[in-house]
């Protein structure tokens, strides 16, 4: 892969936070076509640019898979972080456990306000649902958004059970946030700083349609990513770096 080996081999250092995501590529695998998942790796500096970690084209989402991406980010120095930033991915939860035990996770709250949608039994309860969540995640504070969170658990709990169970055990793991610099929660709240890496990755690997093998895959995603990331270091800061 000549550059391309070396830029996915770099060493990496002090990384605040690190925004985790996962897409689907059809990959031609043992003579059979299956779904594989590129696993992509963002970071915020020290200095508040954006990098490219890492990523990688593994089988499925399971616990080994992000396990062996994470401990690979660690043996290439990654350090220092403080915050990571993903969705409930499947077997994500004890990887990152395992590989960063201490870090605290932020789910991001888009996907959550997604997810409430599939409690909602009623077309015309959903803009009031939305409304709830984004008044709990909008709130000042974790201890001010307790208290919606609590009022909105209590109006679904008579009518809707099976929606207050799913916000009372789900909605909470989007408050970690509220521990960071106020300044720094916009940039942390969702994975949103890597919607515009999956558009693109999806306009430049749709032509393709599917890849011979994973390294194919890897190599037009490596390629795509670097451009990303040499932007990212000679472009503005994302997030200032102080509170």
């Amino acid at each position: 892969m000549g550059g391309l080996a070396a830029w996915l081999a770099r060493p990496l250092g002090v990384t605040p936070y690190e925004l985790l995501d996962a897409r689907y590529e059809r990959v031609r695998a043992a003579g059979q076509l299956v779904e594989c998942a590129v696993l992509v790796a963002v970071g915020i500096t020290e200095t508040g640019h954006r990098r490219v970690l890492g990523v990688s084209v593994a089988l499925s989402e399971a616990e080994v898979h992000w396990r062996t991406f994470l401990d690979h980010l660690i043996k290439r120095g990654l350090s220092g972080v403080k915050l990571i930033v993903a969705d409930d991915y499947a077997g994500l939860k004890a990887a990152r456990r395992a590989a960063l035990r201490s870090v605290p996770w932020q789910r991001c709250r888009f996907h959550l306000q997604q997810n409430a949608q599939a409690y909602v039994t009623k077309l015309d309860q959903r803009e009031p649902i939305a409304r709830r969540i984004r008044a709990i995640f909008n709130a000042p504070e974790r201890a001010e958004a307790q208290r919606p969170l609590a009022e909105a658990i209590a109006l679904c709990r008579v009518d809707a059970p099976k929606q207050a169970d799913w916000a009372e055990a789900n909605l909470p793991d989007g408050f970690a946030a509220f521990d960071y610099p106020q300044a720094h929660r916009v940039r942390l709240r969702t994975t949103n700083g890597l919607e515009r890496v999956n558009r693109e990755l999806k306009r430049r690997t749709r032509v393709a349609s599917m890849f011979p093998n994973a390294a194919s895959c890897l190599r037009l995603v490596s390629a795509l990513l670097t451009e990303f990331d040499e932007e990212w270091m000679t472009g503005k800061i994302y997030l200032t770096t102080k509170p």
